[in-house]
């Protein structure tokens, strides 16, 4: 099993919660706040994409873990997707779009990667 000592610890989670974060403050303003069907399912996206990375630590296997990974990768393009529909209703402005796409973009990118990296240690360890 991947030897992160808390879920907090690592990396991917970090910035899944810093997205978390802008997410919150971004819908908490304006008539952002006002359409509560975008709002809360970009925040449950949001959310959804740490709680996954902090749920896969949680399990016993790093095929489990690799697989929670995916599904928060799949929860940080639906931010990415919200924030397209954000944008074109004037929710957010083109940096604020750019920056938090990019951030869900980092977030994706990281999990990608453990979770590859998860596969092949489980693979190297049946091999042994």
């Amino acid at each position: 099993m991947a030897s992160f000592a808390r879920f907090e610890d690592i990396k991917a989670w970090q910035k899944a919660l810093e997205l978390t974060m802008r997410v919150y403050r971004m819908t908490s303003d304006s008539s952002f706040s006002k359409d509560f069907g975008l709002r809360d399912q970009i925040r449950r996206a949001a959310v959804s994409t740490m709680a996954n990375i902090a749920e896969g630590h949680g399990r016993r296997t790093n095929s489990e873990f690799a697989n929670f990974l995916n599904l928060a990768r799949g929860s940080a393009a639906e931010v990415q997707s919200h924030l397209y529909v954000a944008k074109g209703l004037g929710y957010c402005g083109e940096e604020d779009f750019r920056e938090m796409y990019g951030l869900a973009n980092e977030v994706s990118k990281m999990t990608l990667s453990l979770a590859k990296f998860l596969r092949e240690s489980e693979k190297k360890a049946a091999q042994n």
